[in-house]
């Protein structure tokens, strides 16, 4: 099962990056976590749209459309979702000139998110259900992760709390049961 992680943060020290890192480690047997990096996506832009998508904004759809879901890490800047996080999804709802449906429609998303504040990233993540549902995705599994004071979780870019690394462990394997079940019954 091939997952797409995708970093709300463009930060080189993330916290919501770390936590990738940390799915990565503590992903079930049979998932592989591969994070894309959204530093070179342009501002969302319809006449550049319109002359065919950039090829940073091509290769994300791409890798979109290649992963059995997506694994979104989350931050919360002044109660949301992140620009650069807004702008993929805004990317993303889009056909574009040369495909037949956009690349977030259908697939199944997970959120996790990590922030210093006390309430973890709870608005952000769910601004974000909102807007990937309107792009036409899908949000699984409902409950949360919420990596609340994370500077003192996350330790020089590793995720050092156990108690929220059993905490993202089992919320990956219900991802993965999850995605399993969907495919099931698209089998049938």
């Amino acid at each position: 099962m091939n997952i797409l992680g995708i970093s709300g943060s463009l930060r080189q020290a993330s916290f919501n990056t770390a936590l990738l890192h940390a799915a990565q480690d503590l992903a079930p047997a049979g998932m592989n976590i591969v994070i894309h990096r959204l530093h070179d996506l342009p501002l969302f832009d319809q006449d550049v749209e319109e002359q065919g998508d950039p090829e940073a904004v091509a290769a994300f759809k791409d890798a979109i459309d290649h992963a059995d879901g997506i694994l979104v890490a989350c931050p919360e800047y002044n109660g949301g979702i992140t620009g650069v996080l807004k702008n993929a999804v805004d990317w993303a709802s889009r056909i574009g000139k040369s495909r037949q449906a956009a690349a977030l429609t259908g697939k199944m998303v997970c959120i996790v998110g990590a922030s210093p504040g006390i309430t973890g990233t709870v608005r952000a993540q769910d601004q974000l259900r909102l807007v990937l549902r309107r792009a036409g995705a899908r949000t699984e599994p409902q409950g949360d992760v919420l990596v609340f004071q994370a500077h003192t979780k996350i330790i020089e870019g590793r995720l050092a709390d156990e108690r929220t690394r059993e905490a993202l462990g089992r919320h990956l394997q219900g991802f993965a049961d999850r995605l399993a079940a969907v495919a099931r019954e698209l089998q049938i």
